[in-house]
């Protein structure tokens, strides 16, 4: 997966503190790609109906 460097308010830095210690998580990286991962989940219910899993794609040289 491409990593994406982001510059983060102290603000924002406390948020994803926050998240990490709610969600048990090691990193605020990880709480970051969670807040993701659960806001792209919650919009793809909400146009199909239903749940789905996001996983990394592989992209093979063609």
């Amino acid at each position: 997966m491409p990593v994406q460097e982001i510059t983060l308010t102290d603000a924002e830095n406390d948020l994803l503190e926050r998240v990490r210690q709610q969600q048990g998580l090691d990193s605020v990286q990880q709480a970051a790609e969670w807040l993701a991962k659960s806001r792209l989940r919650k919009q793809s219910r909400q146009i199909s109906g239903r749940g789905r899993a996001l996983y990394p794609v592989d992209r093979k040289p063609a």
